[in-house]
């Protein structure tokens, strides 16, 4: 028994060492040099050192590729399609990639370390993205866990977004977390107020950002972020609307409503919005004045477990069921969700059972 234990310790003792002598060969003997970046056919070329991920690498260079988890392998959204160079598809990536992805060589930026010249494609609007600097104009609590920002903008002093897209905010050291990370968040602010840019923050426990943004973000701080991001966007079309997000999610939905309001929209326009008790109900009266702005605009706000003894009188338990109470014509309808995976997947299968058309359903999905 004791020789077992000896020979188990012995090669427990060469693995390690071998592990620590590949770190230390990768930290100081592998010089892979400087390496040429080759974007979109020669459209851009960037002389890097090799080394660090390709998405470090473009955003140290002010190309910033959509990363809403902040370069973990956790998301998927940072994919560029590789055509030459990269190294092999690693285990990592291939959850977030399907088939045709695969075929087509796309690649989670995030997970290729740059050892040599790599060829790459960009959709062309992310030529134009920026990292902007900004002030803490303002800090509300909306409810226990969220809170509500309003950053002025310094440099660059003027935005161009869409409404629903969102940005990545970047934090700054503070306690034991000594680097920097990045995280994405939906714009809550109406896009023709091009000097500011409001979010919506909800606390997640241990989580890096929200803890930074409710324990350490002051009114008066400046911060950086960059942006804007993503495609989940108002169509442009007569279709009835439906909105249905909860919690933070409804950043994207309160930029919706405001653009379509200063922009005359004669739209039908119906939100569902989820909670579990009166007190994460937040900005309800902000769209109850919408009730009366909007011509045909409706506002729903729904509990799944209202507190006994409350004096709630409003629609209980799940926004699913309701659905069919508000819809006109299924056909003839459009429907923006923001929530977690868990509840896009619900209410599209329930949207799709009334018969609306899958390509009449957006998303952004978050964690």
């Amino acid at each position: 028994m004791t020789f077992i234990l000896w020979n188990i310790l012995i090669v427990s003792g060469i693995s390690g060492g071998l592990a620590l002598l590949l770190v230390l060969a990768d930290m100081f003997i592998a010089n892979y040099g400087e390496c040429t970046i080759d974007i979109n056919n020669g459209k851009k070329q960037i002389k890097v050192e090799g080394g660090s991920s390709l998405l470090t690498l473009l955003g140290d260079n002010n190309l910033f590729i959509p990363s809403a988890c902040g370069g973990r392998g956790s998301c998927g959204f940072c994919k560029v399609k590789v055509l030459e160079g990269g190294g092999p598809l690693l285990p990592t990536e291939k959850p977030y990639l399907n088939a045709q992805e695969l075929k087509d060589n796309i690649r989670l930026s995030c997970q290729i370390k740059v050892k040599e010249d790599i060829k790459i494609w960009i959709p062309p609007e992310l030529f134009s993205i920026k990292r902007f600097r900004a002030k803490v104009a303002k800090i509300e609590d909306y409810t226990y866990d969220i809170k509500g920002l309003t950053f002025k903008l310094i440099e660059p002093t003027r935005i161009e977004f869409k409404a629903g897209q969102y940005v990545q905010l970047e934090t700054k050291p503070y306690a034991k977390n000594k680097s920097t990370v990045s995280r994405a968040y939906s714009i809550s602010s109406n896009p023709d107020h091009e000097d500011i840019l409001q979010l919506i923050i909800r606390r997640v426990p241990e989580g890096i950002c929200t803890t930074w943004v409710h324990d350490h973000l002051n009114e008066g701080d400046e911060i950086s972020f960059t942006g804007p991001f993503g495609d989940f966007v108002i169509q442009d079309t007569e279709a009835d609307m439906f909105f249905i997000a909860g919690g933070s999610g409804k950043a994207p939905i309160k930029s919706m409503v405001e653009y379509l309001h200063n922009h005359g929209s004669k739209r039908r326009m119906v939100y569902f919005f989820g909670a579990r008790t009166k007190k994460d109900l937040y900005l309800t009266e902000h769209f109850r004045e919408y009730e009366k702005k909007l011509p045909d605009f409706t506002y729903v706000p729904v509990l799944s477990q209202p507190e006994e003894g409350s004096d709630w009188d409003g629609r209980t338990g799940y926004v699913l069921p309701y659905f069919q109470e508000f819809m006109r014509d299924p056909a003839k309808t459009e429907a923006y969700l923001c929530g977690s995976p868990g509840m896009i997947s619900a209410v599209t299968k329930e949207l799709k059972k009334l018969g609306v058309p899958e390509d009449r359903i957006f998303y952004d999905s978050f964690a």
